[in-house]
C-alpha cells in the first residue's frame, strides 16, 4: 500500500512537471515557435478545433512562422483565430499560407515574460507540494489504520520528501533555463 501511494505521487509529480514544460514553451521568446500556438482554437465548421489539427507549421527564419492549412477553405478561420488569440500574433495571408513575423522583444516585454514564467513555475511547485500533502495524508492514514508500521511510514515519508525536493529542483532548473532564454538578446 505504501509503495502504491509513493508511486502514484511520483506519477502525479511527473505530470506536474510536464504541464510546467508545456506552459513554459507557450511563453514566447524572440524566436518563432509552433508551441506558442498549441492553445489556439479555431472555429472549424462550427466546432472549436486545435490549430495543430488543421495546419502544419514551419519556421523558415528565426522570427518567421509559416502556417499551411491542410484545408485551404479554413485559411480565413485560422487567420481570425490567430488575430484574436492572446499570443499577440499579427498574421498575414497570401492565399495559401499564413505568415507570422514575430516582432523583436523589448527589454520591458522580456521582463514581463519573466514574471509570467516565474508565476507559472510557482504554480507548478504548489501543485507538487499539494500532491506531497495528499500522499502524506494517505501514508498517515495507513499507519493509523494499522496497515503499515510506524517505521515503514517514516521511511516512506522521507522518500516522499526526497521525491518532492527532486521535482521542485527540476522545476527550478526549467525556470532558470527559460528565464535565461527570455533575457537573451
Amino acid at each position: 500500500m505504501i509503495e502504491e501511494a509513493l508511486l502514484e505521487a511520483e506519477e502525479k509529480m511527473d505530470k506536474a512537471i510536464e504541464v510546467a514544460k508545456e506552459e513554459f514553451s507557450a511563453v514566447r521568446t524572440g524566436r518563432a515557435n509552433p508551441a506558442m500556438f498549441h492553445k489556439v482554437m479555431v472555429d472549424y465548421y462550427g466546432s472549436p478545433t486545435p490549430l495543430q489539427q488543421l495546419a502544419s507549421f514551419s519556421v523558415p527564419e528565426a522570427r518567421t512562422l509559416l502556417i499551411a492549412p491542410f484545408d485551404k477553405t479554413s485559411l480565413h478561420d485560422i487567420e481570425r483565430a490567430l488575430s484574436s488569440s492572446e499570443v499577440g500574433a499579427n498574421p498575414s495571408n497570401d492565399g495559401s499560407v499564413i505568415r507570422i513575423i514575430m516582432p523583436e522583444l523589448t527589454t520591458e516585454r522580456r521582463k514581463e515574460y519573466v514574471k509570467v514564467v516565474r508565476t507559472k513555475g510557482e504554480d507548478a511547485k504548489i501543485s507538487v507540494r499539494n500532491i506531497r500533502r495528499k500522499a502524506k495524508e494517505q501514508l498517515d492514514r495507513l499507519v493509523k489504520d494499522g496497515e503499515a508500521g510506524e517505521d515503514e511510514g517514516n521511511r516512506a515519508e522521507k522518500e516522499l520528501d526526497a521525491m518532492t525536493k527532486s521535482h521542485t529542483d527540476n522545476i527550478d532548473e526549467l525556470l532558470k533555463r527559460k528565464e535565461a532564454e527570455l533575457l537573451e538578446v
